[in-house]
């Protein structure tokens, strides 16, 4: 760990200089100068300007000190604060590819704490993340994805389908103009689906990759989409939103992704099965 590198670069950042840095910390110049170069040889990058003027930092170093102050708050916690609190306490990494489950993500491990206690709890919801191989690389312990998992570093479970029913905005109901679908892209089976409804296929598309955001736009704005049932039932009740009439249902497929090695999969297991009674 390259913690005192950063701790130096840090305090150069904060004095302006080697040596007020080297006085602070109490340490040679010439320590200073050694792990700032030990930082800027693994980040292939200059981190100070140094000249008539003083030291400052580059556009590079700039951009890197929030990461540093980040990294060594993270150390700071693991080493120090970490221990007292995983005593008697299971740790759990979580992780749901798209925002469809998101809310399913929070009520899961609000579920497992009520069974369990208090949890060490992170929630992922990335939906850049491969979540596959965050799991198979031990990022997350498990994870939820719309994808059948082919890596054969993880098991999963198949869950009971999403529910997505096809909407649209009350503004849109009594006018022909031309409407927006709101697509928020849930990967090779959702996008199948709305291929294969040719009315789809015309007029513009919104692409948005939350969707609370895009029931959102579709709200205030106006248009139409595919959108989980415990999303829209009170919109659907209010009448603010109508369902599309001889609209197929989408069912959308859900994984439990997990090592092969979990000790806990058989607890989310209960815990997801709880949650959908």
């Amino acid at each position: 760990m390259q913690t005192k590198s950063l701790e130096t670069f840090l305090s150069v950042a904060e004095t302006g200089g080697f040596h007020s840095a080297a006085r602070k910390l109490n340490v040679t110049q010439t320590a200073v100068s050694a792990r700032i170069r030990a930082l800027e040889d693994a980040t292939g990058k200059p981190l100070f300007s140094r000249g008539a003027g003083g030291t400052v930092l580059t556009e590079y170093g700039r951009q890197f000190k929030p990461y540093a102050e980040q990294m060594l708050s993270l150390w700071s916690f693991a080493a120090n604060d970490l221990p007292e609190q995983i005593q008697n306490r299971l740790a759990l990494r979580l992780g749901a590819q798209l925002s469809v489950w998101d809310p399913l993500l929070v009520d899961l491990a609000v579920r497992f704490e009520q069974r369990f206690g208090q949890l060490l709890l992170t929630l992922n919801y990335d939906h850049d993340l491969d979540m596959v191989d965050a799991v198979a690389t031990h990022v997350l312990d498990a994870a939820l994805t719309h994808e059948k998992p082919a890596d054969r570093r993880v098991v999963f479970h198949e869950l009971a389908p999403e529910r997505l029913s096809l909407v649209q905005s009350r503004k849109d109901a009594n006018t022909d103009a031309e409407r927006v679908f709101v697509n928020i892209e849930l990967g090779e089976t959702y996008r199948d689906h709305v291929r294969s409804t040719a009315r789809l296929a015309t007029g513009q598309t919104i692409f948005l990759g939350n969707c609370l955001m895009a029931l959102r736009y579709l709200l205030q704005r106006g248009g139409y989409g595919y959108f989980p049932d415990y999303v829209i039932t009170q919109h659907l009740n209010s009448g603010e939103l109508l369902r599309e009439k001889d609209a197929r249902d989408l069912m959308l497929p859900l994984f439990l992704v997990v090592r092969s090695d979990s000790q806990e999969v058989e607890n989310i297991l209960q815990c997801l099965e709880e949650l959908r009674r």
